[in-house]
């Protein structure tokens, strides 16, 4: 069953917790890549890198659906292949040695 439209309260809420992804994720992504510039150790660049483009598919999703009247589909395939890139960086940041 595919949804083609989903309520005003439905957006808010998404909007919200995106936004809040946003913030968290931005914070976390900051945290790390000062770690790694502190140590200069590459793991801990990899990983601000991975939530980086965590941050970054969050705010295409966002800005596509929102902003650029894109389908709610093609929002949630950008945000997930940057979420999948983002964990396999992550994954890799974990491999370093």
């Amino acid at each position: 069953m595919v949804h083609t439209s989903i309520g005003q309260e439905v957006q808010l809420a998404i909007a919200v917790v995106k936004t809040l992804i946003l913030l968290v994720g931005g914070i976390v992504t900051y945290l790390a890549f000062i770690a790694y510039r502190r140590t200069n150790d590459r793991a801990l660049g990899f990983l601000a890198v991975g939530f980086g483009f965590i941050v970054i598919g969050v705010l295409l999703a966002g800005f596509t659906f929102e902003l650029l009247d894109v389908a709610l589909g093609v929002g949630i395939l950008i945000e997930s292949l940057f979420v999948l890139t983002g964990l396999v960086i992550i994954a890799l940041s974990l491999r370093i040695q």
